[in-house]
Parts: C-alpha cells; sequence; structure tokens
C-alpha cells in the first residue's frame, strides 16, 4: 500500500482531484457532502484557490484509493487547532483492516498543530477517534444562512 501527500509543495492534478472528489463521495456515504463541497475543501488544501491550504493524504492499493483524508489549515493557534480534518474515508471493502487507523496516524504524524475534526454521535469512525486521543471538550453550535 502507497501512501501519498499532496499539498503547495507536492502538487495534486486535476485528474487527482476528480479521482479523490469521486472517493469520497462514494465512501462518505450518509455522512458526507456534495461533490461540489468535496472538491472545494480539496482546491482549498492544495491552493488551488486562496487560502492557506492544507494536506491531501491518501492511500492506494494497487493503483486504487483505498482511503483519504483532507485537512484545511485554519491560520490559528491556542485558541483554535491550526487544522481541521475536513474529510476522512476508508473504502467500504477495506473497512476493519486497520487502513483507517493507517491513515489518521499518518495524518497526526503530517500534520503541524493541533487537528480538530467534526464527526457525528452515531458514526462509528468517531470511537477510532477517541482511541487515537481526540476529545470532545465542546458542544459545536452553529447559525446556518
Amino acid at each position: 500500500m502507497k501512501l501519498t501527500t499532496f499539498d503547495a509543495f507536492n502538487r495534486i492534478t486535476p485528474f487527482t482531484i476528480e479521482r479523490v472528489t469521486n472517493f469520497l463521495f462514494t465512501h462518505l456515504e450518509q455522512y458526507g457532502d456534495s461533490k461540489s463541497a468535496i472538491r472545494k475543501a480539496i482546491n482549498y488544501a492544495a491552493k488551488e484557490r486562496t487560502g492557506l491550504g492544507g494536506y491531501i493524504f491518501t492511500i492506494e492499493d494497487n493503483n486504487d484509493i483505498v482511503g483519504a483524508v483532507v485537512i484545511n489549515k485554519t491560520g490559528m493557534d491556542e485558541y483554535i487547532p491550526e487544522n481541521i480534518l475536513v474529510y476522512i474515508a476508508t473504502h467500504k471493502d477495506y473497512r476493519g483492516k486497520g487502513i483507517g487507523k493507517k491513515l489518521m496516524q499518518y495524518t497526526i504524524d503530517n500534520c503541524k498543530g493541533d487537528i480538530a475534526l467534526h464527526v457525528e454521535k452515531d458514526n462509528p469512525a468517531r470511537f477510532l477517534f477517541e482511541k487515537l486521543g481526540y476529545t470532545n471538550p465542546y458542544l459545536e453550535m452553529r447559525l446556518k444562512r
């Protein structure tokens, strides 16, 4: 299995952006967003749009994406984590085989600063995040306009 990092220095191609977008759209299942939203987060991470950038991490088996993470940098520290994990997904046929844990550990090892994430309370990935040391110190509230 091959782990790859894409960021402002290790550029992602438009073809790979579409591959990662389609992978996340399919494998996030009920916890996902529109392809447009996923593509925006990837483009932000890759500095293809205005922003601080971030990272896209993929893990491939025989040239097929089996896991992906999108991290966006927030530009903040101390009061808000420096990074937000926007998306993580593992291919449905590879779940329960340690791919998610390997990808999360790679993410932790390769991001500078703290990492925040949002997870729905019924998402089974929550237990992996807790095992890796993530805590839930706050209740998030949003005003949607």
